[in-house]
């Protein structure tokens, strides 16, 4: 089991916004969806779909392909790395998309620690949510300039059973507007 906290995920309307504004909003998170899918290579070669970008939240999902196999027939481990490294970044970048830093802050992982508790069979999916502390911090980013937290994430195969869970730790800065 990974050590993570039990984490609840509401899909609530923000306080003061709109069903319209609430559209756009989730519209902004799609297309961040397709561009992630899109603008790293390795996800797009490992076929790798974002299935969700939310606030705080993301989803992706491994495909069952035998070209992404080890030498004893399940999942490679760096295979797994990517899925639960690109949910992390969905749930950070829609984070950010829904406190208005989208499009000047740039991420990096400065570390991470995978745990793997069975062998992975079959489609994987990775799920990531922000905890408090990794929430305050991307708020932070409004007037900061730059917030590092850490992103848990869980990955479990096609019957629901943990494989693996990843700790990613990210750095974030904002872009300095050149003169």
């Amino acid at each position: 089991m990974c050590r993570l906290g039990v984490v609840t995920w509401e899909d609530r309307l923000p306080r003061g916004r709109t069903v319209s504004e609430e559209s756009e909003v989730r519209e902004g998170l799609d297309r961040l969806r397709d561009v992630m899918e899109q603008s790293v290579p390795l996800v797009r070669h490992l076929g790798i779909e974002v299935v969700e970008v939310g606030d705080g939240r993301g989803v992706a999902r491994l495909p069952d392909d035998p070209a992404l196999g080890n030498h004893v027939g399940t999942q490679h481990a760096g295979s797994l790395f990517t899925v639960a490294e690109t949910a992390s970044g969905a749930a950070m970048i829609g984070a950010f998309s829904v406190v208005g830093v989208a499009g000047s802050a740039v991420a990096l992982v400065r570390s991470a620690t995978i745990r793997y508790s069975r062998p992975a069979r079959g489609v994987i999916t990775a799920t990531a949510v922000l905890d408090e502390g990794a929430r305050a911090a991307v708020g932070s980013l409004v007037a900061e300039p730059k917030a590092d937290f850490v992103v848990e994430v869980v990955m479990h195969d096609d019957s629901g059973d943990e494989v693996a869970c990843l700790s990613v730790d990210w750095a974030v800065r904002k872009r300095t507007p050149r003169a």
